[in-house]
């Protein structure tokens, strides 16, 4: 069942995906909601867009899977929530799992369900706690039969407070590694700083499909640039959030990434 799922994500010809993320009123950050104030409306337009796939959480997932039609962008379902992007750490972070992941995602109709290891300074127990997450997935995905997206995002401390993406390809791919080799089906990776090093995270991989997360907010010429070097660097797509849905264009963001992306 694994690959029939995985072949509702993976579009052909190109064998690619363009996955955009609207599962950020999870994490309880306020600039988070710019552009999905009104969530129902911006899965409506982005779904009319095209991409292959919508990134939602389970209180969300309705507005796309009420749309009616077969063609309509597949659901990956986030299935954990952490409190760890705010301008500072809190006194107790944590990265917990929703319950009944995997069957909440079948009910649901997701193709695969998605969830975070986290590498942040002075944090181990964090690590500790999303890796026990995602042996648990792993095995209940393996029961049920559904893809298991994990999310390894490295961190680095942020002069203002609070910490960013790390970008740093000595720490990228170790932790990549240790994602796949936890049981990922999928990986959604950091970019690397210098996005020709990509290439060296989809080894790292061992054949399992790597999509590239987008991050905070770039210009538009710099984030297509980015992309294409990706996807030349081996790359099976992207998960892109902030980047589209907060453009002044959303929709018109989609259908340039879709030709980055499949083209």
């Amino acid at each position: 069942m694994k690959r029939y799922r995985l072949n509702r994500l993976f579009s052909r010809p190109s064998g690619r995906c363009l996955d955009v993320a609207v599962d950020h009123g999870y994490f309880n950050e306020a600039a988070f909601l710019e552009g999905i104030e009104d969530v129902a409306a911006a899965v409506s337009a982005l779904a009319a867009a095209g991409p292959d796939a919508i990134q939602l959480t389970v209180g969300q997932a309705r507005h796309l899977q009420a749309l009616p039609g077969k063609e309509k962008p597949v659901l990956v379902l986030r299935v954990d929530v952490a409190n760890v992007y705010g301008r500072a750490m809190p006194a107790v972070a944590f990265s917990q799992l929703i319950a009944e992941p995997v069957a909440q995602a079948l009910r649901l109709d997701a193709v695969c369900v998605v969830a975070n290891v986290f590498s942040i300074p002075g944090q181990p127990g964090l690590h500790g706690e999303c890796l026990r997450n995602i042996a648990r997935l792993q095995q209940e995905c393996e029961s049920w039969g559904m893809p298991l997206m994990v999310e390894p995002l490295v961190f680095a401390a942020d002069a203002r407070g609070g910490y960013l993406p790390d970008g740093d390809p000595a720490k990228i791919i170790p932790l990549v590694r240790q994602a796949v080799e936890a049981g990922a089906d999928i990986i959604k990776a950091d970019p690397t700083r210098d996005a020709e090093d990509f290439h060296r995270v989809v080894e790292v991989a061992g054949g399992i499909p790597v999509l590239v997360r987008g991050g905070g907010r770039a210009p538009d010429a710099e984030l297509l640039a980015r992309t294409a070097a990706v996807i030349r660097q081996g790359a099976a797509g992207i998960v892109y959030g902030r980047n589209i849905i907060q453009h002044s264009d959303p929709a018109g963001m989609v259908r340039a990434l879709m030709g980055v992306v499949h083209a």
